[in-house]
């Protein structure tokens, strides 16, 4: 089902200016913290109020500020997971869905709730039905309050950070089982997060953020292939941007990384700016057109990589065996770099 947004929206020290129109039933919103992400949940929802802009999903508008319509949160039958789960605090597991069931605003919702014994036993929760929120683990508790978010059958779901509160070791796996329970249902989610692992695993459609507006959007995958812009790499990983001066039409000279000369394979145009490599997309030795000199590199470790930073400031990751120690022959003398790995952007 389509998603229409068009909001606009004057804060003190921020401006929101979006607009997205998306069939997708996965969308990821990507921003650094302070964006404008939940902010745009939360006008989507009806918890905040844009000043101009149109909003509507299906058939059904939400919000319109030229035909004055600003439809009620509770009655855009939306379910929305914040980031700390808002679970009530004095009340157990099957309390908290209860709540969630006797607060159906209408009718017509209150046909499409399953029983508390029902979500319960769907989320894997019926054996701790009795426990409050601070006896729950992260993950619990994260079920806990998707159970009640789904409970009446939410046309639209919004997600905002859903694994911030959580820690690192526990994120994989609550990752993998949130894609399994949300695949239980037919319905459009939106993601918002800062961490583009989480957005490329969940969601196919991607739209990024930076200040309060969108600066790309589309499919994921070509996204990421295929940034754009500086910024837009950045926020999909890429470590190594430079300027350039365009020599040919298939020739560049890397100003940030010591006037390095590089074949492309894309055609570098006038208008281009920048270009981009990906630290995973070097290759050890000299191979090709596109040979690089490591000079004296820095090297540290984290458990299974390798960071090597060259003497040009091109930075590369390496695998690395945990039991692996630090060798200086593990840095060649040349890497190298296929021209369909490097990335043509316009500032």
């Amino acid at each position: 089902m389509s998603l229409q947004v068009v909001i606009k929206k004057k804060y003190p020290d921020f401006s929101l200016d979006i607009k997205f129109d998306s069939g997708s039933n996965r969308i990821g919103i990507l921003g650094a913290s302070g964006c404008g992400k939940s902010l745009t949940l939360k006008s989507i929802a009806g918890i905040e109020k844009p000043d101009e802009g149109r909003i509507a999903f299906g058939k059904k508008i939400w919000f319109d500020d030229s035909k004055r319509i600003n439809v009620k949160t509770a009655k855009r039958n939306v379910g929305y997971l914040f980031q700390n789960y808002a679970l009530f605090p004095n009340m157990t597991v099957e309390e908290n869905i209860a709540a969630a069931l006797h607060g159906a605003e209408n009718k017509e919702r209150k046909q499409s709730c399953k029983s508390s014994e029902d979500v319960l036993k769907q989320f894997g929760l019926w054996d701790i039905r009795d426990h409050r929120p601070d006896e729950l683990s992260g993950g619990q508790q994260q079920r806990t309050a998707l159970a009640r978010m789904m409970a009446c059958d939410p046309g639209l779901i919004l997600l905002d950070e859903p694994f911030s509160a959580m820690d690192t070791y526990l994120r994989e796996g609550m990752r993998l089982e949130l894609i399994r329970l949300l695949n239980m249902y037919d319905k459009t989610v939106i993601m918002v997060s800062h961490d583009r692992d989480e957005i490329y695993q969940m969601c196919n459609y991607l739209i990024l953020m930076d200040k309060g507006r969108i600066i790309a959007q589309g499919e994921t995958d070509r996204l990421f292939e295929h940034p754009a812009t500086p910024a837009v790499a950045r926020l999909t990983g890429c470590k190594n941007i430079s300027r350039i001066k365009r020599l040919s039409d298939h020739r560049i000279c890397a100003l940030d990384w010591h006037n390095l000369e590089l074949v492309t394979d894309g055609k570098v145009s006038e208008d281009i700016t920048h270009a981009g490599i990906r630290a995973h997309d070097f290759i050890p030795g000299e191979h090709g057109v596109n040979v690089i000199p490591c000079g004296q590199a820095m090297i540290s470790r984290l458990p299974f990589e390798w960071y090597i930073t060259l003497e040009n400031g091109l930075w590369w990751k390496q695998s690395r065996e945990l039991s692996e120690s630090y060798q200086s022959s593990i840095v060649p003398q040349y890497i190298s770099v296929m021209p369909d790995k490097i990335l043509l952007m316009k500032e």
